[in-house]
């Protein structure tokens, strides 16, 4: 399928409309860029004494790589608890008993109105109140991010197998297999390439949202990177936009990787 598919092509007068607003998008960018280039060069953010201090190896030891590990152990965890908790409900959502059915959509559309920094508040500093001991703060900042993107890839899954033709299921039926098998032989197969994109939007998000962890004390790119490394060396700006250049590649990587694998899995 070609993407000329999917909307008309322009004409000679669309293509020379666009290019316009093209340009003038482009300048309006570069003028705003401009512009803060200037207000950060008039508050000395460019100076050689700001940005130094991040490409000493000690910094990046100390305050970054600490960081960066902790993110990437909380985005792990929280993809694979997550994704188990996402397909188990999302099963459970399309069931054919109501007694499971009901719970299951009660239970994620609970959690997906939840905001997360509330879920994260609520299990390091409720959990000696429920469970009568203090958990650690990596535990609290994965219990929110399992809940609360496990009930949004409950509901990615979901979508992707009711979005397949009724066909593919009625065919597996005919042929004898039960429920159980027809999702897991079939349907989510063949779905996986559909939710692909959503699934590894969700996951950057997901990764992102770690950051919230900040607000437990916990040790991730954001607390570690960048409020360490301002409060020792008074340079905010630089290391954000450091912090902020190492999301955007890690991020980036993560959207080249579901292209390949959505490319890998498209029947040749």
């Amino acid at each position: 399928m070609t993407y000329a598919n999917l909307y008309e092509v322009p004409g000679p007068r669309g293509i020379r409309r666009n290019r316009v607003l093209g340009a003038a998008v482009a300048a309006c960018l570069l003028a705003v860029a401009y512009v803060v280039y200037v207000q950060f060069d008039e508050k000395e953010q460019w100076t050689a004494a700001k940005w130094t201090p991040l490409l000493r190896g000690d910094v990046w030891a100390t305050f970054i790589l600490p960081g960066l590990a902790g993110t990437l152990s909380a985005a792990v965890v929280g993809v694979v608890l997550a994704g188990l908790f996402g397909l188990v409900f999302a099963t459970a959502r399309m069931s054919d008993h109501r007694w499971i059915r009901v719970p299951a959509a009660m239970v994620v559309e609970f959690f997906r109105s939840v905001p997360l920094l509330l879920l994260i508040f609520f299990a390091f500093f409720g959990s000696f109140a429920v469970l009568g001991m203090n958990i650690s703060a990596f535990t609290a900042v994965v219990f929110g991010l399992t809940l609360y993107n496990g009930s949004v890839i409950a509901e990615i899954v979901r979508a992707g197998v009711l979005s397949l033709p009724k066909g593919q299921s009625e065919a597996a039926y005919a042929m004898g297999m039960r429920k159980g098998q027809v999702m897991r032989l079939v349907l989510l197969p063949q779905g996986l390439r559909t939710m692909m994109p959503a699934l590894v939007s969700q996951f950057v998000v997901l990764l992102k949202d770690s950051a919230l962890g900040l607000i437990v004390g916990y040790d991730e790119l954001v607390d570690r990177g960048l409020n360490g490394i301002a409060a020792n060396f008074s340079n905010v700006i630089p290391a954000a936009i450091l912090i902020a250049g190492i999301f955007i590649l890690i991020n980036t990587s993560l959207d080249r990787l579901a292209h390949r694998l959505g490319a890998g899995r498209r029947p040749r």
